[in-house]
């Protein structure tokens, strides 16, 4: 059993405050959903537990199973069991995946040999009806946008982290390659205990990736959880009952700019 802590999390972004106290805890095999107006912290959340250059944490605490996550650079977080679904996956030219994967693996005290690498990339290419063609391709160059989730899909799969980050899983990507990948995570959820945080803005990704508890940021702070039926109060209403009166466009749009959402 591991479990992610997220206590009291403060965090700016050239000198503006996006986060503002975010207090979260994620165990194996619960999946956890994250979702708010763009601009108010989803994205900079993730880029912040995972270490990305850029943004300053002023306050609180993110623990795995009881280690600061914080003290250590985003390699050894990857390492120790923490792994990040980009929203743009990035293109590696002259890398190829199963190269990325092998150090990776390594890393992990998990060393693979390339027959047996091999054999478990075709496995799960085939489980998300991800093309084996792109398996021999430099690391995402030249693959659409719902062909770089499903790569990213399959590359989580294999690792087996202790924690994913889903920043987005759903964006740019059709019905059935929304289903495919939803369904995986779903599955290592129950296969290897994969405790889940999943960012999005649309109810049909969670009608796909069952969440435990679904968490409303605003602002940069939480300010209702709840349990799946909370994504039915969204879908109706909006955000309009979870936004504080004295928001403003110009708010959104600094945030929207400053945190990368």
């Amino acid at each position: 059993m591991s479990t992610l802590e997220i206590r009291g999390l403060t965090a700016s972004v050239a000198g503006k405050q996006i986060l503002n106290g975010i207090d979260l805890t994620i165990s194996s095999g619960e999946v956890h959903a994250v979702m708010g107006p763009n601009g108010d912290g989803k994205s900079t959340l993730s880029a912040v537990v995972m270490g990305k250059p850029g943004y300053t944490v002023t306050g609180g605490k993110v623990l795995l199973d009881g280690v600061d996550m914080l003290a250590l650079p985003t390699w050894e977080r990857a390492a120790a069991g923490l792994h990040l679904v980009m929203q743009y996956p990035t293109e590696v030219p002259g890398v190829t995946l199963d190269a990325v994967l092998t150090e990776a693996l390594k890393d992990r005290g998990r060393s693979a040999d390339v027959g047996s690498l091999a054999s478990q990339l075709h496995t799960e290419a085939a489980r998300i009806n991800f093309d084996e063609k792109f398996l021999d391709r430099p690391l995402n160059v030249d693959l659409s946008g719902g062909e770089k989730k499903r790569n990213e899909t399959l590359q989580l799969a294999v690792l087996k982290p202790k924690i994913a980050i889903l920043d987005e899983l759903d964006s740019g990507l059709d019905i059935d390659a929304l289903r495919d990948c939803a369904r995986r995570v779903m599955d290592a959820t129950r296969e290897d205990g994969l405790g889940a945080l999943v960012i999005t803005h649309y109810s049909r990704l969670l009608e796909e990736l069952r969440p435990s508890r679904i968490h409303i940021l605003v602002k940069g702070r939480i300010v209702e959880s709840g349990g799946p039926e909370l994504a039915d109060v969204l879908e109706r209403d909006g955000y309009a009952a979870f936004t504080p009166a004295d928001s403003s466009s110009a708010d959104a749009v600094s945030g929207d700019y400053l945190a990368g959402l």
